[in-house]
């Protein structure tokens, strides 16, 4: 009798725990929207309501990917010159919504070497001929650039990592003698090395410690437009090789991190072989870094793939993208939610190339990219320009692009465009050294990712890109809350420790 009692208060509790219901999952949910939410905090679905079946999102701790690195933007001359034309309660205002911790809070971020595309005319540090560099100076930068840089030091808590990139080397040391396309000579490797450690010291002495480089801007070139030296992965490998990262290292740098590559994704597989091809030629390169303009909406996750395979230890990073060939659209929320946007390839891609440039909404741009990436083994991911005016510069050669923050210089006036807030869903909560997760979505109308950050929470980015409202329960460690996300709308949900 005594077993039997057992055994029937053994089923009792077994069917008792069959119809108890999950604990409730505890979080925090923050949505931008075409409906205009801003990183609007919003509840989740009450356990009251008879929800019905909804899909479950499922988020996987145990399976973990690659680390994060961080999110950010790039310090630009423009961006700079333009902080510098505001008042300083504007200037004051956009900083803090990038750096501080109740904004953006970027922690990845990108400056150019020399002039850019987005510069407000070409100059150099080094313009005199000169192997031994002695006439290098940076003053060029010290009234708008490095101002901008320190200051976003003094206002970011966790501090950010700053890398930088050459458009080209001053015209002397070019086969072509120009600004524009062109190799470095070959007896200018040496000198293009010594470029990079003296502009290291140089931003020392203002007060700014260098992450690390890219080696080349886009080393295929931009079609002949703006600032650009030419590399073949060979050339590439052979300068990292050979120059940047023994002089680095002999001049007591060599802990600065150093990216290969920096374009287009659909090239990648071409420069991975090439530079992780062997133990020596690998040996300096630190990662891999990419721009996502092949396509306004393709991620092409197989070559994302194939590039952390080919070298699983080191950094991948997406170090530029925006909205471009297109002038802003000024105080229109609503324009940045819809397909009216067109970028460079829709009137110049190759025919056989048009079906990846399409007209596409901005915000989903971002949103979908970023998760794509992130989704595919990309570590961080770094917008262009902060801030640009509302013709999409300034910028000489007139190449006009959007910038999350657009402003009116002449009439002192601010626009944070949607796209800030959509680069601020994961800058802000998923932060450097989180390790993305895994995750099992039954909605495949639904884009996700999700990382466990440094101190336990674990941040989740969810992307509706339809023009429907969706429900959905997300599951974690055997809680569950219900939620709903807008049409078009992007999701941080926060999942405290």
């Amino acid at each position: 009798m005594k077993a039997l009692r057992i055994s029937i208060y053994c089923l009792l509790i077994s069917a008792m725990s069959c119809n108890t219901q999950p604990q409730e999952l505890k979080v925090e949910i923050f949505e931008t929207s075409a409906n205009g939410n801003k990183l609007t905090q919003i509840e989740p679905l009450s356990s009251d309501k008879k929800l019905g079946k909804l899909p479950v999102i499922r988020i996987l701790q145990d399976q973990k990917f690659q680390t994060i690195t961080g999110f950010g933007g790039a310090f630009t001359e423009s961006s700079a010159y333009l902080l510098n034309k505001l008042s300083q309660k504007n200037r004051d205002l956009i900083l803090k919504a990038y750096f501080s911790e109740e904004g953006a809070n970027y922690s990845l971020c990108r400056t150019h070497m020399n002039s850019c595309d987005f510069s407000l005319d070409h100059y150099s540090y080094t313009p005199t001929e000169d192997k031994d560099l002695k006439d290098f100076s940076v003053k060029e930068d010290m009234d708008d650039l490095i101002p901008m840089i320190k200051d976003a030091q003094a206002i970011s808590k966790d501090g950010f990592k700053l890398f930088a990139s050459p458009w080209t080397a001053p015209p002397w040391m070019k086969d072509n003698k120009d600004w524009v396309g062109g190799k470095l000579l070959k007896e200018h490797y040496p000198t293009w090395a010594l470029f990079f450690s003296k502009y290291i010291e140089a931003y020392k002495e203002q007060g700014i410690e260098l992450w690390g480089f890219t080696v080349e801007n886009e080393p295929h070139g931009n079609g002949n437009n703006w600032e650009s030296m030419h590399f073949t992965p060979t050339e590439m490998t052979d300068f990292v090789q050979h120059h940047l990262g023994p002089k680095l290292e002999a001049d007591g740098y060599g802990d600065k991190i150093i990216l290969g590559y920096d374009q287009n994704r659909a090239g990648l597989k071409e420069w991975v072989d090439v530079m992780y091809a062997t133990e020596e030629s690998s040996k300096y390169y630190d990662g891999t870094a990419i721009h996502w303009y092949e396509s306004t909406y393709e991620v092409f996750p197989e070559d994302l793939q194939y590039a952390h395979n080919k070298a699983p230890d080191k950094y991948l990073i997406e170090t530029e993208g925006c909205i471009d060939a297109q002038v802003p659209v000024w105080k229109d929320d609503a324009w940045y939610w819809k397909k009216e946007a067109t970028d460079w390839g829709w009137d110049w891609a190759a025919e056989e190339d048009k079906y990846l440039h399409p007209k596409y909404a901005p915000a989903n741009r971002y949103a979908r990219d970023i998760i794509g990436c992130l989704n595919n083994w990309v570590d961080g991911w770094v917008d262009w320009n902060m801030v640009l005016n509302k013709q999409g510069g300034p910028n000489w050669f007139k190449n006009w692009c959007i910038a999350p923050v657009i402003v009116d210089e002449n009439n002192d006036e601010v626009y944070f465009t949607p796209l800030y807030y959509i680069m601020t869903h994961f800058s802000k909560y998923i932060r450097p050294g989180a390790e993305v997760l895994g995750i099992d979505n039954e909605d495949s109308d639904l884009m996700i990712t999700a990382a466990k950050n440094p101190d336990d929470t674990t941040a989740i980015v969810i992307f509706n890109e339809g023009k429907e409202a969706k429900k959905f329960h997300l599951w974690l460690n055997e809680k569950q809350t219900a939620i709903h996300i807008d049409a078009q709308a992007i999701q941080t949900i926060l999942i405290p420790n």
